[in-house]
């Protein structure tokens, strides 16, 4: 689980998804399946967590990257370019945005 903190030195990403309660389940499935047996093996990798509204309407993931070329190679791959396409088909959208942290309060 990636830990927040104001740590210059990493990337965080933000994904939102949107989707049908009917396909939130297996949205999570497929972005379980490439954190497991893809995302998590990439250069760079830090953590990530998946966050599923009530409605199930919506999904949040929340990565880290040790630098944002990490980031942007893993999304370049053919694996996850293909990845990418099954998860297009399996919601409404989806936008990944790239965030600095700021400030964080305990």
């Amino acid at each position: 689980m990636p830990k927040i903190s104001k740590a210059p030195d990493y990337q965080t990403v933000i994904t939102t998804f949107e989707m049908t309660p009917g396909t939130c389940q297996d949205l999570l499935d497929a972005l379980r399946d490439a954190y497991d047996s893809f995302i998590s093996k990439q250069p760079g990798f830090v953590g990530a967590g998946l966050h599923v509204n009530d409605a199930q309407t919506r999904i949040a993931n929340y990565s880290q990257w040790q630098k944002r070329e990490d980031f942007q190679a893993m999304l370049r791959t053919p694996e996850m370019r293909e990845r990418n396409r099954k998860i297009a088909g399996l919601c409404k959208g989806f936008e990944p945005v790239m965030y600095d942290v700021i400030e964080t309060f305990n």
